[in-house]
């Protein structure tokens, strides 16, 4: 939680750094170049991010030798993704030149798919402040800065610049951590045919991430094939800012995966059901506070990024709510993939080929009808909230079904919570004029303290306090639980 509380602070001001000091052409072509990267990191993970817990729960090798196997298989499949993308580097800028060294952008990709599978090894010993520092500390300012810093040498190539050291300080800081945990691995041979084993297991799991990664992203894709960059640079930052509420789901990610590999291995499928259902609960209710605070104000947020952003604030709104609403699908998909992967892989790939074929129905019928570019724009963002909604239903109907017992929980302070928070907005969104500047640096904070203070006294309960315990990590020590 801390940690979440961290990146929010830490990814702000990149933000508006590239927001000010970049514009949106500029943040479009790096917007695009970032989509291509990330999606191939993911896949040369081979689904190793969630899928290591289960490999170390159910092995009698040395843990030290299996994690290490896990890197040789990321590493390897880096190096070939990367090689293919440095052959055809038009990927990565297809409505712009590749200029310089900017053929090898691509390499960022060994170090994000390394940082990741060493992250997740230490997740599965409960290490959860290792990915705090990466994620939230060292990657999130070290862009920051690094683009304000870059900004003074080119305004062209600084945002990419920046995203390149902000990844190789994430690897460091997850490798550190990494080998002071499981050690080197003395005695260890890579063993080809158990790599392999590890990899084809995986493959389901690689699947159903770059399934999830593509449906949050597609929508990006998509406008850069049919609008200017700038058109991109807009809905990029307004889906950074709705994306904040959908990194508080992540950072529950190497918890809840581990203690769900280790009930199904006990064989205790309702308390599967029982940790989903909690963890799912609080996540919902967090996703809908930072919901409602971002969105009342929402053209207030895009005029801190610079005035040309203004006009995405209704992408912004639906954004962020498509975010509520995939909120249930997401955390049950954390145990589907363990127990229903194919059937949770063929869920995500309809809910995506949905979401491709309603974004160009709703762009087509938004040019008939002649409407204007921002609001074809915001296409995308519409058709992105109704295929997760239904993907969301989908997915926790099957969880129900293979569990045998509920596992999506709306409590009444939910919506309590909603509806006091959000009149607590209204209330400073009605403020004359000469009061504008309250509407942020004091409605944001009102909002957001009244919809917790509700969720917390009114639907705060033993079980849920036992969430925010340390629980006890491998040789004695205690982690964070959340």
């Amino acid at each position: 939680m801390l940690g979440f509380l961290i990146r929010l602070v830490a990814r702000l001001p990149f933000l508006f750094i590239a927001g000010r000091a970049y514009g949106p052409e500029i943040v479009g072509r790096y917007a695009i170049a970032v989509l291509v990267i990330e999606f191939v990191a993911l896949v040369a993970t081979i689904g190793l991010k969630r899928g290591l817990a289960q490999a170390l729960s159910s092995t009698d090798r040395p843990h030290t030798h299996v994690v290490w196997d896990a890197l040789v298989v990321a590493f390897v499949a880096a190096l070939i993704a990367s090689g293919v993308m440095i052959l055809f580097p038009q990927a990565l800028f297809p409505n712009s030149p590749v200029m310089g060294l900017e053929r090898f952008l691509p390499l960022v990709v060994i170090a994000i798919a390394l940082s990741d599978v060493s992250l997740s090894a230490l997740a599965y010993r409960h290490n959860i402040g290792a990915s705090v520092t990466a994620r939230a500390i060292i990657e999130p300012w070290t862009i920051s800065i690094a683009a304000w810093v870059f900004s003074f040498v080119s305004t062209r190539d600084g945002l990419l610049m920046a995203y390149v050291l902000s990844m190789s300080a994430a690897l460091v800081a997850s490798l550190v951590p990494f080998v002071r945990e499981y050690g080197l691995p003395l005695g260890w041979r890579p063993q080809p045919a158990v790599i392999w084993g590890l990899a084809r297991l995986n493959a389901p799991l690689a699947g159903a991430d770059a399934i999830e990664w593509a449906t949050r992203n597609v929508d990006r894709f998509i406008l850069g094939l049919l609008f200017a960059p700038s058109v991109v640079g807009i809905y990029y930052m307004a889906q950074q800012v709705a994306s904040v509420p959908q990194r508080l789901k992540s950072s529950f990610d190497p918890i809840l995966g581990p203690v769900i590999t280790q009930s199904l291995a006990a064989g205790d499928r309702p308390a599967v059901a029982r940790q989903v259902r909690q963890v799912g609960f609080w996540i919902l209710c967090a996703q809908a506070g930072l919901a409602v605070m971002f969105s009342i104000p929402a053209e207030g947020v895009m005029g801190l990024l610079g005035r040309e952003f203004v006009i995405g604030s209704a992408v912004l709104c639906v954004l962020l709510f498509a975010e509520v609403f995939a909120s249930p699908g997401a955390v049950c998909e954390t145990a589907l993939i363990y127990i229903a992967r194919h059937t949770n892989l063929m869920i995500s790939v309809c809910v995506l080929m949905l979401q491709i074929a309603l974004s160009f129905v709703l762009i087509v019928v938004a040019r008939g009808q002649g409407w204007s570019v921002p609001v074809q724009s915001a296409a995308p963002a519409v058709a992105l909230a109704l295929s997760l909604t239904i993907g969301s239903i989908a997915k926790g109907l099957l969880l129900q079904a293979k569990l045998g017992a509920p596992v999506v929980s709306i409590r009444p302070s939910f919506f309590a919570a909603v509806v006091i928070a959000g009149l607590v907005g209204a209330a400073f969104m009605a403020l004359p004029h000469r009061y504008e500047w309250a509407e942020m640096s004091l409605g944001m904070p009102a909002i957001l303290v009244t919809f917790l203070y509700v969720i917390i006294r009114f639907g705060f309960g033993p079980e849920d306090r036992a969430l925010f315990r340390k629980v006890p990590r491998a040789g004695g020590a205690t982690a964070e639980a959340a």
